[in-house]
């Protein structure tokens, strides 16, 4: 196994990773929201803003690259659109703030970073319609923001307030494909000695097969049978959107964490590094609620695209919570308070192997 850092419990500073959602929770409910024109605004869950703009709904999301630094223009679409895609949505307009260190940046990156942009534009059909660069100090890697601008019809907005009881849960692909290719990516040669290097560079390649984007995954699923709610695990891998669409929705859900899809590869991967793969981050894999009347159908539709889904738990009514099952018992299933891959993070501030 390859050690990591402890987390320092005395630390009075927040650790790597979102806020608490305690916290996060407090500030959002503080947001002043007065425009009547807002169908949804922030909440902990709640990945977009909905406008109300006319004949279509605008809906937005601003998402950064933090975790890598490899492809950072194509991530910056990728896991942008994801949310748009969630709502029912179709990607439409991005917005990019590119920051870059002094003294590092040089014009064929920013060419390269800009093209990764383009080209992951391009292929979903979004248009890439201003933005922000700038050469910043005391950087020490790039860092991109991403606003992604989409449009759906009234009466096809999804939010993830909308699972119901009753429904049941499905899983798009698998988890966490996203903390695989970025460990493999930038921590490749710690995992020298545990994966061939041909295994490697499958786990890099995951950023594209089987790839981070659910696009079409949510397509798909809207087009076969009626999708209640969707959610895209990010940080804090299934086992926080889980949490974060419980809350949302205001009921209680229970999965079964042994019928969860986690690709061999990223099973070891995980292990190597001792993390949980239900806790890391996790896009590529698409949360999703559906009246049991249309697991079979929304299943089907997506394994006839190549999109393997399963189902992995119930809907209930309650105060929201999550519950994985325990043979015939349940027991709660632990709300992350990081992304299980931070604590590799802190591996590049120790000295010290023995402290980890």
């Amino acid at each position: 196994m390859i050690p990591h850092q402890q987390d320092k419990s005395r630390s009075p500073f927040y650790p790597v990773g979102k806020l608490p959602y305690e916290v996060l929770a407090r500030l959002v409910a503080q947001a002043p929201v007065t425009d009547p024109r807002v169908i949804l605004g922030p909440g902990v869950g709640l990945d977009c803003a909905v406008l109300d703009v006319g004949e279509q709904l605008l809906v937005l999301k601003t998402d950064p690259i933090t975790f890598t630094t490899s492809e950072i223009g194509w991530y910056g679409v990728q896991v942008n659109a994801n949310d748009i895609a969630t709502s029912g949505a179709e990607p439409r307009w991005f917005l990019a703030t590119l920051l870059l260190p002094e003294h590092q940046t040089t014009p064929a990156l920013v060419e390269d970073i800009i093209e990764q942009i383009s080209s992951a534009c391009l292929k979903i059909g979004v248009s890439l319609i201003g933005g922000h660069t700038e050469i910043t100090y005391d950087l020490e890697r790039p860092l991109l923001v991403g606003t992604m601008i989409g449009e759906v019809s009234r009466d096809r907005l999804i939010t993830p307030r909308g699972a119901a009881p009753g429904d049941r849960i499905l899983l798009t692909k698998g988890v966490p494909i996203e903390a695989t290719a970025i460990l493999a990516r930038e921590f490749g040669g710690d995992l020298e000695g545990v994966l061939s290097a041909d295994e490697i560079d499958q786990a890099r390649n995951f950023l594209y097969q089987p790839g981070i984007s659910v696009v079409q995954d949510a397509q798909v699923a809207i087009r076969s049978g009626k999708v209640t709610a969707m959610h895209d695990p990010t940080e804090g891998g299934l086992a926080g959107a889980l949490w974060e669409l419980a809350e949302a929705s205001g009921c209680s859900l229970v999965v079964d964490t042994n019928v969860v899809n986690v690709p061999q590869l990223s099973a070891r991967i995980c292990a190597a590094f001792g993390l949980d793969p239900l806790a890391a981050i996790a896009s590529g894999a698409l949360l999703l609620t559906v009246p049991q009347r249309d697991v079979l159908p929304v299943c089907q539709a997506l394994e006839g695209e190549g999109i393997h889904c399963s189902e992995i738990g119930l809907v209930e009514a309650g105060q929201f919570s999550v519950w994985q099952r325990r043979g015939k018992e349940r027991v709660l299933l632990p709300r992350p308070e990081r992304d299980e891959i931070t604590r590799v993070f802190f591996k590049k501030d120790c000295q010290n192997l023995d402290e980890f």
